[in-house]
């Protein structure tokens, strides 16, 4: 999930996504513990992306405003 699609939401939309995201991963747990999950990166990827949501949740809490970084840009260094 993107962080600045949820930069755009509103808190109550993160907080409904939050939500919707640990339940996600409880059932996630379940069927890794049962070796029904094909692809375990899953785990990670939603366990990554509450960590976002807590994360923009709490910037927001604090009144820190955060501007998404721009893309790096490559040096024009050739290798040898």
């Amino acid at each position: 999930m993107k962080t600045n699609v949820l930069y755009n939401k509103t808190n109550e939309e993160l907080q409904q996504q939050l939500k919707e995201l640990k339940s996600e991963l409880f059932y996630l747990r379940f069927k890794h513990a049962t070796n029904q999950l094909t692809n375990p990166n899953v785990l990670s990827n939603c366990k990554k992306d509450i960590a976002r949501v807590q994360t923009i949740l709490r910037q927001r809490e604090l009144n820190i405003s955060v501007e998404p970084a721009a893309p790096a840009k490559k040096s024009g260094k050739k290798a040898k």
